[in-house]
């Protein structure tokens, strides 16, 4: 009986050696074929890897290094009067200090925090929506065939050709309450004049009027190709069956417009989250702070301010990367969940 149970043992023992020489065997193989696919990879396609390579190397010089300093300059207490700096011939040696997370910690405790997040939100929601809507309208306009289309096309295209500071500047003239045009306009039907600039509602008002102008073009152009994709085979069989226009566009233009419209609104969201331009350039965050944004809050905390508070600005960014981060993580686990690829 003992004998018997002494083979038993021996023989586990032996299966286990077995069974792990087969694991390290079957590690070293699949260690080895990944060494062996890079190798192949990289001999493969050596050409295309040496293309990407300059571009990757001046990304991570512009984007890394800068990204790198900002998240360990929001965890100081960095500020125009400890930073390193030079006066005439003497230099001064920073003397700014580790704080953790304590930036972190005041800016979120903040309630301006807050006022400017609520408004950010809403200021990108609607003209994300506003233009998206605008955009595909037009897009629908412009793929029908009429005379004319490609001098209309060019016209709706040439505020997305103008320089973004020259249109502010020039939105900035027409909202002028004394001379603007807008309100000369208004004066001639005998109406008040507006104070675009001046007053809180009005100047939300027209940051969001001119953040449409400025992306329409973008969103028109990119839906219109979305809407050239889509055989019209579809359309003709649908209206052969009594389909109704509405019918058709519901049916077989949005799902056809899907992942474009997917692509658009993403990135659409993240340019008009952090659209500094048209807020700095039209109303400086005024009147009073009324049109503040997260990134224009940024811009003052590190231009304006007095002291210039570098570690708070830095800390203001991060945050605004991190918010940007989890929409665009959400946005794309929502999209997997309806069966879209991206």
């Amino acid at each position: 009986m003992a004998a018997h149970t002494s083979q038993s043992v021996a023989k586990a023992a032996g299966d286990d050696v077995e069974k792990d020489v087969a694991a390290r065997g079957r590690s070293r193989r699949t260690d080895s074929g990944n060494r062996g696919g890079l190798r192949r990879a990289l001999a493969t396609h050596w050409y295309a890897w040496a293309m990407i390579a300059p571009v990757v190397l001046v990304l991570g010089v512009i984007i890394g290094w800068p990204l790198i300093r900002g998240v360990y300059l929001s965890l100081t207490d960095a500020n125009e009067r400890n930073v390193s700096r030079t006066i005439g011939a003497r230099h001064i040696e920073a003397t700014y200090e580790f704080v953790g997370l304590d930036n972190y910690a005041a800016v979120l405790g903040d309630p301006v925090f807050l006022q400017r997040l609520v408004w950010t939100v809403v200021w990108t929601v609607a003209c994300v929506s506003i233009t998206f809507t605008l955009g595909l309208v037009l897009a629908n306009m412009l793929n029908r065939n009429f005379r004319g289309r490609a001098a209309y096309r060019m016209a709706l295209i040439l505020p997305w050709a103008v320089p973004g500071f020259v249109s502010v500047f020039a939105w900035r003239f027409l909202f002028n309450r004394d001379n603007g045009i807008l309100n000369k306009i208004l004066d001639g039907g005998g109406i008040a004049a507006v104070p675009w600039l001046d007053d809180p509602t009005w100047a939300k008002f027209s940051v969001v009027a001119v953040t449409v102008w400025l992306g329409v073009p973008f969103m028109m152009v990119a839906l219109l190709g979305g809407l050239q994709s889509i055989p019209g085979e579809l359309y003709e069989a649908a209206e052969m069956d009594g389909a109704s226009p509405w019918q058709r566009f519901r049916h077989i233009t949005l799902p056809g417009l899907r992942a474009v419209s997917m692509t658009v609104i993403l990135l659409s969201t993240i340019w008009t989250f952090n659209m500094f331009p048209v807020i700095f350039l039209l109303t400086r965050g005024g009147p009073g702070d009324s049109t503040e944004i997260l990134v224009t809050q940024a811009f003052r905390e590190a231009f304006v301010a007095s002291p210039r508070d570098f570690a708070g600005s830095a800390t203001w960014g991060v945050l605004i990367l991190a918010l940007l981060m989890i929409f665009a993580l959400v946005y794309r686990r929502s999209l997997r969940k309806q069966g879209e690829v991206w």
